[in-house]
């Protein structure tokens, strides 16, 4: 059996955040993912309560270790990696796929560098902000933060078209890694609507979607768990970012009809299967 995506994120019991939100979605495309949770919670932080932790440097290193010794490196054509919950854990991420590209030179590292939002701010420690800047970035070939994100990476909050695309280019031109920006909300971004917008071989598209009313945790999980799995496809980086920013819509409005606030990611299984209909736009 062959593994196309290795995916080291967080995990929770109830809700789709992390790997939660990532792995169905690839597994209704047909894909194989060996998935490597970074924290094992109830929960996200957005609720009163919240069991469980996040798992030691230790444990995680020794679950990649175990991927490693399985062949699945060799196997697999993408890393991606999200929420890691302590500044050990990106230090043992960083590691691995130092490891896995002496393994397979072609495997690509996606990173979403889960560090805050518009909304929250910063929710992680200002030593996980410095491992993924420092360490995690560097190594990536894709990107794939918010805003916000970009913000925090360039070093000053981007409001303005030109000065996000300005600091994207400016780290371009010191890392190397295509991006996708996603969720912005610029000062000419239409109203009503958000923008995911695609960097790659010095050119960007702005990619426009609906803004609704609503905003649930993990959109951001599943927007990059969908990105990948069409690029395991063989899409192009826009057409995947397209097509991730339609399933995306697609599960919300039904979560909006069903009357919920968490993501109904089981709806996912009805916008997608082996045959990867195109979901309605």
């Amino acid at each position: 059996m062959t593994t196309s995506i290795i995916s080291i994120q967080s995990q929770v019991v109830h809700g789709h955040v992390g790997n939660s939100a990532a792995v169905l979605p690839m597994q209704a495309q047909g894909l194989n993912v060996a998935a490597v949770p970074t924290t094992l919670l109830s929960n996200h932080p957005g609720f009163e309560t919240m069991r469980g932790r996040v798992l030691e440097p230790e444990l995680v290193g020794d679950l990649l270790r175990g991927v490693e010794e399985r062949g699945l490196i060799e196997t697999s054509r993408y890393i991606v990696s999200g929420y890691l919950g302590s500044r050990a854990n990106g230090e043992v991420v960083a590691a691995f796929v130092k490891r896995a590209r002496q393994l397979n030179p072609d495997i690509t590292y996606i990173c979403d560098p889960v560090m805050g939002d518009a909304n929250l701010g910063v929710f992680v420690s200002d030593q996980v902000v410095e491992c993924i800047c420092d360490e995690l970035v560097p190594l990536a070939d894709l990107l794939t933060p918010n805003q916000f994100e970009v913000g925090l990476i360039a070093g000053s909050q981007l409001s303005r078209w030109r000065e996000l695309e300005t600091a994207v280019l400016k780290i371009q031109e010191q890392r190397g890694a295509r991006f996708v920006v996603t969720g912005c909300t610029l000062s000419d971004t239409p109203d009503g609507s958000l923008e995911n917008i695609v960097f790659e071989d010095k050119s960007c598209t702005r990619l426009t979607s609906p803004r609704l009313p609503m905003v649930p945790v993990g959109t951001g999980d599943l927007y990059t768990g969908l990105l990948t799995a069409n690029l395991a496809r063989d899409l192009t980086l826009v057409e995947a970012a397209r097509r991730a920013a339609a399933i995306v819509l697609d599960i919300l409005g039904r979560t909006m009809a069903e009357g919920e606030h968490e993501m109904q990611l089981a709806s996912v299984i009805e916008t997608l299967g082996p045959a990867c209909k195109e979901p309605s736009e």
